[in-house]
């Protein structure tokens, strides 16, 4: 199939690509507002006002996967080991995780979520069940054949190198 020329669609798309990108990074404020009233816990409360996306992200693997090492949580979360490392050395002064030592390797550390690390993990899972149902109810307004072109063009762009596309626009 030849290309199509549409700049101006193509203009479009990439303008709402990056909102989209925008509108699955929820607002910070939105979910920690969301957990705090779904959860009445003033602890929950005050432990949401200065914990990052990063932090509940941490704690989500860990809470998933425990106990579990940094590097595992780095590559689950798509996150940088240092980050992870600082996230928990956050969340293990707030006391919402726990580490240990193996005894025959002292440089590997293992995570666990404490009794009020296991109160936010499971906030936040509820938050993400909440938003997973809102997508499913949104995607729901679309008939079979719009489903299956979604899936088409989210499998082809999960899998394109945009870079070498951009390369051959230069050669030709």
């Amino acid at each position: 199939m030849p290309p199509i020329e549409s700049p101006a669609l193509i203009s479009e798309i990439l303008s709402l690509l990056g909102k989209l990108t925008e509108r699955f990074q929820p607002d910070d404020n939105e979910m920690k507002r969301w957990m705090t009233q779904h959860f009445n816990n003033p602890a929950l409360a005050e432990l949401l006002q200065d914990s990052t996306i990063i932090m509940l992200r941490v704690l989500n693997e860990i809470g998933q996967s425990e106990p579990v090492n940094g590097i595992t949580i780095s590559k689950r979360a798509g996150i940088p080991r240092g980050s992870v490392s600082k996230a928990t050395r956050r969340l293990a002064a707030k006391k919402l995780i726990v580490t240990k030592s193996l005894p025959n390797n002292k440089k590997e550390i293992l995570f666990r979520t404490t009794a009020l690390g296991k109160v936010l993990y499971e906030a936040h899972r509820a938050f993400d069940k909440q938003m997973e149902k809102g997508f499913v109810r949104f995607l729901q307004r679309y008939d079979e054949s719009e489903l299956q072109l979604m899936v088409r063009v989210l499998q082809d762009f999960t899998e394109a190198s945009f870079l070498e596309l951009g390369k051959q626009g230069e050669q030709e």
